[in-house]
C-alpha cells in the first residue's frame, strides 16, 4: 500500500497505522490463501467459487449466483452449464417462480468440494508441523481468535 495514500486519507497517525495494519493483513492473508491453494493443487476458479456458494447458501438461482459473484448473468449461466455437465450441480424448478430454476450441489459436487477443502487443510497442517514452534502455534491460535472477531 502506498503510505502517502494512507496519509492522505488518514485523520491521525493512529488511523494511518490502522490503514497500514489493514493493508498488511490483507496482503498476508491473500498470499497465504494463494500459496495454500497452489501447493494443494486446488486453485480458485469460477467453478470452485460457485460450488462453495451453493454449499454455503443452498438452493440458489443463476441470477442470485451472478449477483453474489459480481459477474454477468450470461457468464454465470456458462459456469453453471459446465458444472451441470460435470455432474456437480443439478437444477430444479423454482416453486416460487415457474420461470426460473434453482441450483443445488449434487453428491458428486459435495464430494469434489470436500476433497479440495481437505487437501487445503492437510497442506496447512503440514506447514504448521514443519514451520511453527509451540510458541508460534499458541500465537496462531490467538491470532485466529482475533481475526474471527473481525468477521
Amino acid at each position: 500500500m502506498d503510505t502517502t495514500m494512507a496519509r492522505g486519507t488518514a485523520k491521525s497517525d493512529g488511523a494511518e497505522s490502522t490503514l497500514i495494519l489493514a493493508e498488511n493483513l490483507r496482503q498476508a492473508v491473500g498470499k497465504f490463501v494463494r500459496g495454500v491453494r497452489s501447493q494443494a493443487g486446488t486453485p480458485t476458479t469460477s467453478q470452485s467459487e460457485t460450488l462453495a456458494i451453493l454449499d454455503r447458501d443452498g438452493l440458489t438461482s443463476i441470477a442470485d449466483l451472478a449477483g453474489r459473484r459480481n459477474v454477468r448473468h450470461q457468464s454465470m449461466r456458462l459456469v453453471v452449464c459446465q458444472l451441470e455437465q460435470a455432474g456437480l450441480v443439478s437444477k430444479m424448478q423454482n416453486p416460487a417462480d415457474a420461470r426460473s430454476q434453482l441450483l443445488s450441489l449434487t453428491e458428486e459436487g459435495r464430494r469434489t468440494l470436500s476433497q479440495a477443502r481437505e487437501a487445503r487443510t492437510r497442506e496447512i497442517a503440514a506447514m504448521i508441523d514443519t514451520r511453527l514452534s509451540e510458541q508460534d502455534r499458541r500465537t496462531l491460535r490467538d491470532a485466529i481468535t482475533i481475526i474471527e472477531r473481525l468477521v
